[in-house]
């Protein structure tokens, strides 16, 4: 038994039904090569049986609480059920690109069952005519709350579930047992015992925060003496979100932007992806006459943990707040601003404290810091100027070697994130596989055209590589398209499960 920090209790706390708080790993495999011929659903059924002792998040359930004054726990279930976490399904035919957005929209947008451990896994089937994909591809949909883990947990956990080559896995000694719930005397007692607590924990909190502000007004090159002079103009991304889900994806090789990131020289591979996202940004709002004169914010979440290469889960991170140029028309200039900025937010971040914000949220009760999050919404939605970031931008590297699953080899890797209301456009950034993938996810009515922005983002990516002159095209390929630019129909069919895949 375990109990949440206040960060991941947050989470629960911010879950809805039109904002499920969970995000979603898609990996799509290559079996072509598979010497036992075709993956067999029972064969991945059988895989994710022999990893589940990898991961603590596969057979945990959330149990206690206290009504919202102390945070839940984890628990081993007892009634854990694999088949039921693990579901298969295939598009209808012809299978393509825009179809299998469509359907990862879809599942996306479901939230979990709250009673069970927060995760499935879809099995999905039917890519035939996606383009760049092998033969007989398939994918997994891997759902996963955010209350179990963050985004740097979740790369870890895709390392959990894969091998390192094709081979059969060995049999492994698996002593699991399941746990009973905490009685409501401990919960209560606990509960009593962390409050008492809280108070010393703000003292501390504010006592360690108070000089850090101090040593980052005066060493900051750009001091901030209005805390009105960080709000940026409201968007089109900037309301409350819908249920529905949007979600498409720009795939490039990694290679080919290594060969940029060397020709554009003193630069990071996050820099050029913030600076194509904002190009994307522009485009897409000068195209609807909504560009406004400052350039959008972007929320980065950034990883706090004090190992490096560690996939501890649980949440813990921080947020940083990146310009992203998208007021600047020339790509190089837009590139420039978004490094200065990233370099400031990041001295900014070390001199006040990277966990600063798990700090504070420990000394509120879960119901509480649920509900100060949910008033300054309320506040930010009725003020024609009070926001301080109009998207997420979430980089996460995912695993560079070749991963096998089942004996198919690992071919895409990509996330989608949760949204949150006044927030309704996060990119997920993911790389691995030889690829990094820009994700955005987003609901209908703030992005009725994913298919429109999808293509501002190939055209600001593009534009920063003329932009970079003919050496950031030596040695690389030319980006990968794999959708069409027809707009995806409301009246769309559910795809329905097959048998072997």
């Amino acid at each position: 038994m375990q109990q949440l920090s206040a960060m991941d209790s947050n989470f629960l706390q911010q879950e809805s039904a039109r904002t499920p708080m969970h995000f979603s790993l898609v990996i799509v495999y290559d079996q072509s090569r598979r010497k036992a011929g075709k993956v067999r659903f029972e064969d991945i059924l059988a895989t994710f049986a022999h990893n589940l002792h990898r991961s603590v998040v596969f057979r945990r359930k959330l149990a206690g609480g206290a009504m919202g004054l102390d945070t839940p726990y984890w628990i081993e279930d007892r009634d854990f059920f694999l088949e039921f976490h693990v579901r298969h399904l295939a598009l209808p035919r012809p299978g393509d690109w825009r179809q299998f957005c469509i359907l990862l929209a879809r599942l996306h947008s479901r939230g979990l069952d709250m009673k069970r451990p927060l995760w499935e896994a879809h099995v999905i089937e039917g890519l035939n005519r996606v383009e760049g994909l092998p033969k007989d591809s398939f994918a997994i949909m891997l759902k996963i709350h955010h209350s179990a883990m963050d985004g740097v947990s979740g790369a870890g956990l895709i390392q959990a579930i894969h091998s390192l080559n094709e081979g059969i896995a060995t049999p492994v000694v698996d002593d699991w047992q399941g746990e009973n719930a905490p009685a409501p005397w401990q919960v209560w007692s606990r509960a009593c015992f962390n409050n008492l607590r809280r108070p010393a924990r703000l003292v501390g909190t504010v006592g360690a925060l108070v000089p850090n502000i101090v040593r980052t007004h005066k060493h900051s090159a750009k001091p901030v003496s209005d805390w009105r002079e960080t709000l940026t103009a409201k968007t089109r991304f900037n309301v409350r979100v819908s249920p529905s889900r949007v979600t498409d994806a720009l795939i490039i090789d990694l290679a080919e932007v290594k060969t940029l990131r060397k020709a554009l020289n003193n630069v990071t591979i996050n820099d050029i992806v913030v600076t194509v996202i904002g190009g994307a940004l522009r485009n897409y709002l000068v195209a609807r006459g909504e560009l406004p004169r400052e350039s959008l914010v972007a929320a980065a979440p950034v990883n706090v943990r004090s190992e490096r290469g560690s996939t501890s889960s649980g949440n813990q991170m921080s947020l940083m707040r990146i310009d992203t140029g998208s007021s600047i028309a020339d790509p190089l200039e837009r590139l420039d601003v978004v490094h200065a900025s990233a370099r400031q937010a990041k001295a900014f971040s070390s001199a006040m404290g990277a966990d600063v914000v798990m700090n504070i949220s420990e000394t509120l009760t879960p119901a509480m810091l649920g509900w100060g999050i949910r008033v300054a919404m309320l506040a930010a939605e009725q003020s024609e100027r009070a926001m301080p970031c109009q998207v997420v931008i979430s980089n996460v590297p995912g695993p560079q070697m070749p991963l096998y699953f089942a004996g198919a080899r690992a071919h895409l890797m990509m996330g989608i994130g949760p949204l949150l209301d006044l927030i309704g456009l996060f990119h997920a950034v993911m790389s691995g596989a030889g690829h990094i993938v820009i994700n955005f996810v987003s609901s209908r009515q703030i992005l009725p055209d994913p298919d429109f922005y999808k293509t501002c983002l190939e055209n600001s990516y593009q534009q920063l590589r003329l932009a970079a002159g003919p050496a950031s095209s030596q040695g690389g390929r030319t980006t990968r398209r794999t959708s069409t630019t027809a707009r995806p129909k409301s009246n769309d069919r559910k795809g329905k499960g097959s048998g072997p895949l």
